[in-house]
């Protein structure tokens, strides 16, 4: 078989394939055999190219194309089987064609093309295929009716080109698949008015928990993390010229099942948090929590508790000091309708403002030293007069210890800007330090030496030659 009988032959199946998917998607029967057969031929909506070139028939309205070309490379050219060329940017012009391009591929859009057959120019790979994109749909899990705020939801979605898995390597780089909850705006939930919460995006990239790259089927997990409420999942699939979009039905966000109550511990003992779980939403002997406890002091301290039958569980924290501590909590369980979830609950802090243990030492030695006046009252009076006197004089060294630090502060800031301003004038201006006294002095004797001047001129008649004058020699004109 030569060569231009075997492009013949490429174009007329190229052809035969555009009719059968141009004909499905206007609602014509195509017989199942024949379809078979093409399917096989051209490996479903994919095209292999044959030195660049393909052909569109003149029956076909619209085609969308996929090119997969060198990262990086330009954008292809589309050359017309009258010769004239198409690039990216008359896009911008011409409504019968959109071009989206990207680093790694080009996705073009042709409304009434011209039949005949089409090359396409640029550094495209060695195994790329045009791909025609014709009904792109979306299959996504449904979401359970029954959720938690901080829990942890793995979904899986898939996307399929006119019936049938997409198994190009390449695909996955197009597309993209976002997941966001919208608000029911139903008055009788606390989400009234929140309006849209996205939570995820999903790439068909191989990390995190996809399974496998460039499959076409997107898994991912996100976490409830937002108010609880009834809303409604939407899943869409997003490409430059192509959206795709799934609405669930609503499901209701409850808040996590179980409460938190902290008892303080008393002279140093350990405080404690008590756990209690809704058997209404989860079976409690399916409960395990463990996580983390976070100090004062910065430490860290992980715990877990084992699953029980019984609704409360008790966690040990051990009483450093005074401070912020926090719990860090997740739950793994089995809610009322059978179905196992992992949730990341939101975190539970207190602060203890001050120790326990010195407050009961303190109150004790008050308790002493008080004389016993009252001993005729009842115990329940004296101890309350007791914590009284222990408040109100606690109070007042309160205030008498601010005042001092106060007035200290205030002297220690005067003595610096005098001691400040002394050193500027003295190394700075260069100007003495007692400037009033030594110019009253400077004063006192330029005019002592003023006044011994002027009685020695009145004595002799004239200035002294002692002075340093030139006297006055010159003869009359006698």
């Amino acid at each position: 078989m030569t060569s231009i009988n075997a492009r013949i032959i490429a174009r007329l199946m190229t052809g035969l394939v555009c009719l059968v998917s141009l004909g499905a998607q206007l609602g014509f029967d195509v017989d199942a055999s024949e379809q078979h057969k093409l399917t096989l031929l051209s490996e479903g909506n994919e095209l292999p190219l044959l030195n660049n070139r393909f052909r569109i028939d003149h029956d076909v309205d619209k085609i969308t194309l996929l090119f997969f070309r060198r990262p990086g490379s330009p954008a292809v050219v589309l050359v017309r089987p009258d010769g004239s060329k198409l690039y990216a940017p008359h896009a911008l012009n011409d409504e019968q064609l959109q071009w989206h391009d990207e680093r790694g591929y080009d996705l073009i859009e042709l409304r009434n093309p011209m039949p005949g057959p089409w090359q396409v120019v640029g550094q495209i790979l060695h195994e790329s295929r045009i791909m025609v994109l014709g009904d792109i749909s979306l299959e996504v899990d449904t979401l359970p009716p029954l959720l938690f705020r901080g829990e942890i939801i793995k979904l899986t979605g898939r996307v399929l080109n006119d019936g049938e898995q997409v198994e190009v390597g390449h695909f996955h780089e197009v597309i993209n698949l976002q997941v966001d909850f919208v608000s029911t705006n139903n008055n009788e939930f606390t989400n009234f008015g929140a309006g849209t919460e996205h939570v995820a995006d999903f790439k068909d990239d191989g990390r995190g928990f996809d399974e496998r790259p460039g499959d076409a089927i997107f898994t991912g997990e996100f976490r409830l993390d937002f108010a609880p409420g009834q809303w409604r999942p939407e899943i869409a699939l997003t490409t430059p010229l192509i959206q795709r979009k799934v609405v669930q039905e609503p499901v209701v966000v409850k808040e996590p099942p179980l409460t938190y109550e902290l008892i303080k511990g008393e002279s140093g003992a350990d405080h404690e948090l008590v756990f209690r779980l809704d058997p209404e939403l989860v079976k409690t002997e399916s409960v395990l929590l463990q996580g983390r406890i976070f100090y004062p002091n910065n430490d860290e301290q992980a715990f877990s508790l084992p699953s029980s039958a019984l609704a409360e569980r008790r966690l040990k924290i051990s009483n450093y000091e005074r401070g912020r501590y926090e719990v860090e909590v997740e739950m793994f369980a089995t809610n009322i309708n059978g179905r196992e979830f992992m949730a990341n609950l939101p975190n539970h802090d207190f602060v203890i403002t001050r120790p326990i243990e010195k407050a009961v030492k303190t109150s004790a030695a008050m308790s002493a030293s008080i004389p016993s006046l009252r001993s005729g009252l009842p115990s329940v009076n004296t101890a309350a007069g007791v914590q009284d006197q222990l408040q109100s004089r606690t109070q007042g060294e309160g205030l008498e210890n601010t005042f001092e630090n106060a007035l200290l502060v205030a002297l220690g800031n005067l003595v610096i800007l005098l001691f400040g301003g002394v050193l500027i004038r003295i190394f700075v201006l260069k100007k003495p330090l007692m400037s009033g006294a030594n110019l009253l002095f400077w004063r006192k004797k330029q005019q002592s030496q003023l006044s011994a001047s002027q009685a020695n001129f009145d004595k002799n008649g004239s200035k002294s030659d002692k002075s340093g004058e030139i006297l006055n020699l010159s003869m009359s004109d006698d």
